[in-house]
């Protein structure tokens, strides 16, 4: 298993606990039935999971450790979901179990993509869905230069723990190695513009890149000193402090049958 570069952090999961259903997979909505039953892979601290319990018949949520699933069982409080530690890489399932299996910045974090999706399509007797962030497709203004080390160095820490954080330009061609038959590419944004998502998105990172495991591998694997990452955090607040601030990040989506 690749070592997960984020880590949970309270600086971390202040990100993820705002993804919902709409802003995170608005792509699958069309896709979803009352019935239905669904995979969550990688299902994070749950806030999409809730989300999707509300929207199909019974929902699985997983993660590969038992303290990552914590997090989405303190939070997940319908019924019609249950919780497994399990590893994307050997699904404990039989094939076709499940209408939909469902995974959002999971593939770029796993060490075999294909070998994921190819797990997630045997599980599977409908659809297999997946958004992921693709950090080299990030733009922003103003230009400030400690964000561009901030990327070059986030890149090289996430390749280096096993993931690939390029992932979204990838998922075609991801899928179509997993051997689906059918695959709709698509991709999607989210941007933040205001004071208020300036000050949420580049305050929360310049915590992130101090206080969190990026921080951690950054500095033991040689690739930042601690001053280095106070001058990035530093960069983040310059960027937030700028009244025509803008950040977009780029996803890529992949619908999977057959």
């Amino acid at each position: 298993m690749p070592t997960y570069t984020h880590g949970h952090h309270e600086a971390v999961l202040r990100s993820h606990r705002t993804r919902t259903v709409a802003n995170s997979a608005a792509y699958l909505l069309p896709h979803l039935t009352t019935g239905m039953s669904l995979l969550d892979v990688g299902c994070g601290p749950g806030t999409i999971t809730a989300d999707l319990a509300g929207l199909v018949g019974r929902v699985t949520a997983i993660e590969p450790s038992s303290e990552a699933l914590a997090l989405a069982r303190d939070f997940v409080k319908q019924p019609n979901v249950r919780f497994d530690v399990a590893d994307v890489h050997a699904l404990p399932y039989a094939d076709n179990t499940f209408d939909v299996v469902h995974a959002h910045q999971v593939l770029q974090h796993v060490h075999d993509p294909v070998a994921a999706l190819k797990e997630m399509r045997r599980v599977s007797k409908g659809t297999v869905a997946a958004r992921d962030s693709d950090y080299a497709g990030f733009v922003w203004y103003p230009e400030v230069p400690a964000l561009d080390e901030w990327l070059t160095l986030y890149r090289k820490v996430a390749r280096h723990n096993g993931g690939e954080p390029d992932a979204g330009r990838r998922l075609l061609s991801w899928a179509r190695a997993a051997g689906f038959e059918e695959v709709v590419g698509s991709g999607s944004v989210w941007c933040y513009a205001t004071a208020e998502e300036r000050e949420w998105w580049g305050g929360m990172w310049a915590d992130r890149i101090v206080q969190t495991q990026i921080a951690e591998h950054a500095i033991s694997y040689g690739y930042a000193t601690r001053a280095d990452l106070e001058r990035i955090s530093d960069g983040w607040r310059e960027w937030v402090a700028a009244p025509d601030g803008w950040f977009a990040i780029l996803h890529g989506e992949i619908l999977c049958r057959g």
